[in-house]
């Protein structure tokens, strides 16, 4: 067995083991990833992230090509052992991380580019959090929806975002309540590389002061349910401005079970991009016994 060293770190709720591995040389098998985010033999979290230069990993020399200073790559893994393209909560986290260990020191107003499997991501530090600007997005295959708790199958509107979301509208906030997503929701046509799945109700009202409000669960692909999904929030937002049309603003505050994020639509020279802002914590670090590759 051999040892390794990690902190633990949180968005809203949205918990992750984070490792520095510089040149590459721990990539962890999918059957580590799983212990670590064992709830009750490992650390527990809902994914396993690996700071690596971008550098020293093919993705992360890909990114390089579009972004020169995007010298960290964000090798993030699901609780299943599978890797995914992105994480909009882990990436807040990720860039605290780097910040708060030395491995990089941005100014505060300072953009700090992140590699992903989904490209190169821009975040800020601010007093009210990270605000990760998580690019174009566009709308994808609709689907029906079926849950543990729902009567009948709801509409879905696919949202992609570099990794993808079906989003549904629910009726009120008990019917919200009421679900049970320890069960992986169904989804049809079915999702060949799976899906997350919002559940989102709209505040009382919708909008106040200019900004819309709406309240959402999330199953996570390859994880379960979640106490927030940064991505998601942002495809919960962008689903209820688009079934509300013209009219309806771009700031959008998103309750999650664990805590709120914020979320706003921005014109850019290429398209319309979505970002996304909220707290990033490091809770505590340790070193762990991994089991043999």
């Amino acid at each position: 067995m051999t040892t390794l060293a990690f902190t633990k770190g949180h968005g809203t709720g949205n918990d992750f083991v984070l490792f520095t591995d510089p040149d590459g040389e721990r990539e962890l098998t999918p059957e580590q990833v799983r212990f670590l985010c064992d709830r009750r033999f490992g650390v527990g979290a809902d994914g396993v992230i690996r700071a690596v230069r971008s550098r020293s990993i093919p993705e992360g020399a890909a990114c390089l090509v579009e972004e020169p200073d995007a010298e960290w790559f964000m090798d993030y893994w699901n609780a299943d052992g599978t890797p995914a393209e992105m994480c909009g909560n882990g990436v807040r986290v990720y860039a605290h991380y780097l910040i708060t260990r030395g491995l990089v020191a941005p100014e505060r107003r300072d953009t700090l580019p992140i590699a992903t499997r989904a490209g190169v991501k821009d975040v800020l530090a601010g007093v009210s959090g990270y605000t990760v600007d998580l690019g174009r997005w566009r709308l994808a295959e609709d689907r029906l929806v079926a849950a543990q708790g729902l009567d009948v199958a709801r509409p879905g509107l696919g949202i992609d975002l570099g990794n993808p979301h079906v989003v549904a509208a629910l009726a009120d906030p008990a019917e919200l309540d009421g679900l049970d997503l320890h069960r992986e929701p169904a989804l049809e046509p079915v999702a060949e590389q799976g899906a997350n799945v919002e559940f989102v109700v709209p505040e009382d009202p919708l909008v106040k002061d200019g900004v819309a409000r709406i309240r959402m669960r999330v199953h996570e692909r390859g994880v379960g349910e979640t106490l927030s999904c940064g991505t998601g929030t942002a495809a919960a937002a962008l689903a209820f401005r688009h079934w509300g049309g013209a009219g309806m603003p771009n700031h959008w505050r998103v309750d999650v079970p664990g805590g709120r994020l914020a979320v706003r639509m921005f014109p850019t020279e290429e398209g319309e991009h979505v970002s996304l802002n909220g707290p990033a914590e490091l809770v505590y670090s340790g070193e762990i016994e991994l089991p043999d590759a």
